[in-house]
């Protein structure tokens, strides 16, 4: 026969929260309630995050539809291409955000594929805006000419490194579900 320990301990097991090995750990009620609480500030701060992006993303391209227009109209759209490219990276980037953050938010474990692919896209934006202006450059001078060219290089290097820290991840991240079934 069990004891009256035994019997509420089966039926209220102690809280367990797993830790970096992926092992069960005992959380005190101080404990339980200290990481709860910071579970909810969490929660509040990547709701909070998550409408700020939303509404920067939503103004971007209202604005962006609205100069669009605006060109289409006027005749310059070909004239400010590159500023309405930028515009059309930059919201794209902030919805790569928002979905980190939803991610976040949804998990609660912080993934680093989102925040690779924003740096791609970052860096990707800024080689195409590079190479818009690139006839601009020309016209500049040398040292800015070769300061755009030392940049591109630069970013083709982190594309590369970006890339092949995505393919690594996602190799592993493969591998680790094979092992599991």
């Amino acid at each position: 026969m069990a004891t009256p320990t035994e019997r509420t301990t089966a039926r209220h097991p102690a809280p367990m929260a797993p830790d970096e090995g992926d092992r069960l750990v005992v959380l005190s009620p101080l404990r339980r309630w200290i990481t709860q609480g910071f579970g909810r500030v969490e929660d509040v701060v990547y709701v909070g995050l998550g409408f700020l992006l939303a509404a920067n993303a939503i103004a971007l391209l209202v604005s962006g539809g609205l100069n669009f227009w605006e060109g289409l109209r006027a005749g310059t759209l070909s004239r400010d291409m590159v500023a309405h490219l930028d515009r059309t990276l930059l919201i794209l980037m902030i919805v790569e955000i928002l979905y980190t953050v939803q991610v976040s938010f949804r998990e609660h474990v912080l993934r680093a594929e989102p925040f690779l692919i924003v740096g791609l896209i970052a860096a990707t934006r800024r080689i195409l805006i590079l190479t818009a202006e690139f006839a601009e450059m020309l016209t500049m001078g040398h040292t800015a000419f070769r300061n755009a060219m030392l940049e591109m290089g630069v970013l083709t290097v982190m594309i590369l490194a970006l890339v092949v820290s995505l393919f690594l991840l996602r190799k592993t991240h493969a591998g680790m579900s094979t092992a599991r079934e």
